[in-house]
Order: C-alpha cells, then sequence, then structure tokens
C-alpha cells in the first residue's frame, strides 16, 4: 500500500496564511453577516415600546411559566444585539424591568450589555484595530497614555455617561490595549446602576400599559434621571482627579 505524497512546502505557508486571515478578519465577517441578517428580518423595529406593549401578554406568560430559560434567552439576545451594535440597548434594559422586576431584570441587562460590548471589544482587537493604530500615529499613543493611566475609570465613565452610544464607546476602547479583563469589569460595574435605574422605570410599565397608556423614550427618560447617571459619573472620575492632584509638577 502507497503512502500519501508528503504535504507540498509552497502549500504550508498559503494555508497559514489563510489561517491567520480567518482568525483576523472571520469575527468580523461574522458581525457582517450577522448585522445584514437582523436588519433584512427587521429585528431593529421589532425592539420597540409598541412591540413591548403588543405582545407583552405572551411575553409575560412565557416569563413566568420559564423563568429561567427566559432571562437565559433575553441575555442571549441582548448579547447579540449589543455585540451587532443595535440601538436597542434602553428598550431592552426596559424590557428585562417590565418582565423581571428591577432587580432581576436589570442585573440580566448588565451581563447581556458587558457580553455584547466583549464581543465588540474582541472583534476590534483581531480585525482592524492595529492598522487603524498605526494610521492614526502618535495621537492615538497619547490617548492611550492617557487612558492607560486610569483605564478603569474611564471605562466606568464611559458606561455612566448617557450622551455617549454605546457603540461608539464599545468601538473605540477595542483601539486601545486595555486588558480584557479590566474592560470586562469596569463596563459591568459601569453599567450595572444603570441598567438597575432603567429596569425600574421598565418595572413600572406594565401599570402605564393597563391603563392603556404606551409611553415614549422621551418621557421616561427624563432630566431627574440623567442628572443621576451624570453624577454617578462624575463620581467614578474622582479617583483620576485625586491621582492627577497627587501627581507633583513636573
Amino acid at each position: 500500500m502507497t503512502e500519501p505524497p508528503p504535504p507540498s512546502p509552497r502549500r504550508e505557508p498559503a494555508v497559514r496564511s489563510a489561517l491567520a486571515w480567518l482568525r483576523r478578519f472571520g469575527p468580523l465577517g461574522l458581525v457582517a453577516i450577522g448585522l445584514a441578517t437582523a436588519l433584512a428580518l427587521g429585528l431593529p423595529h421589532q425592539l420597540s415600546l409598541h412591540q413591548l406593549h403588543r405582545h407583552r401578554e405572551q411575553l409575560v406568560a412565557l416569563a413566568r411559566s420559564h423563568p429561567v430559560l427566559s432571562v437565559l434567552g433575553y441575555v442571549g439576545v441582548y448579547t447579540l444585539v449589543i455585540g451587532l451594535s443595535l440601538p436597542a440597548a434602553l428598550i431592552l434594559t426596559l424590557s428585562g424591568g417590565f418582565l423581571f422586576g428591577p432587580w432581576v431584570g436589570g442585573l440580566a441587562a448588565a451581563c447581556g450589555c458587558t457580553f455584547g460590548a466583549t464581543m465588540v471589544f474582541l472583534v476590534c482587537r483581531t480585525a482592524a484595530g492595529d492598522v487603524l493604530r498605526r494610521r492614526a500615529g502618535p495621537a492615538i499613543a497619547r490617548i492611550e497614555d492617557g487612558v492607560l493611566a486610569n483605564a478603569f475609570s474611564y471605562v466606568m465613565v464611559l458606561r455612566l455617561l448617557p450622551v455617549v452610544p454605546m457603540t461608539l464607546s464599545n468601538l473605540a476602547l477595542g483601539f486601545v490595549e486595555i486588558p480584557l479583563r479590566t474592560f470586562v469589569a469596569a463596563t459591568f460595574l459601569g453599567i450595572l446602576p444603570v441598567s438597575f435605574i432603567y429596569a425600574g422605570l421598565g418595572a413600572g410599565l406594565g401599570k402605564l400599559f393597563a391603563k392603556g397608556v404606551r409611553p415614549s423614550l422621551h418621557a421616561l427618560v427624563t432630566p431627574e434621571v440623567i442628572v443621576a447617571l451624570v453624577g454617578l459619573a462624575l463620581l467614578s472620575l474622582a479617583p483620576v482627579v485625586v491621582r492627577q492632584l497627587r501627581r507633583p509638577r513636573r
């Protein structure tokens, strides 16, 4: 019995190059395919207060009959929505509070948001992050130095501030060499109070729905809520300010 011929030496570099390219750009391709599929199915349209009001009875019945699976499914949907950068984080957090209550819903929303943000963070690391960093030149290096010195506080502030879109902050942080565990921990701790606040608002949607009221996002996101989030963001910046004040002047 004849043995198969050994692989050609010329093919090995080509195979390694193809595998390296797949590891580098494969996750980005999967995200692009997932985003195109979500847009084709009209998923952003389905994630709205109108749809929550329309299907509230079925969703509540499902959450009550299968509580654990419902929470896990909710976290999975939240992860995909953030990972695909769909603008529906607030709607999902309100829905979590409506379906599971402010504490369970807020915790589940924080977990899903953290998982999705981590997915975007890792995709930016494996894809074009280093290319964009080289093209940015010394400017990105100066920004990195400032961020890395207080990475935990900076990430928490970006999560707490309601004026910074989640998609933008995830992409920006993905291009900075922040340690993964720092990013995950700061994202979770930073998004947790925000999730509890909005899940608490979502828990009150049942009473409004029962009265036949269809609340809007503008009515729910009150100035008091925004002031509370800005206050939390400023509080999280306190360690950075103290560190700068204690640093000796050069």
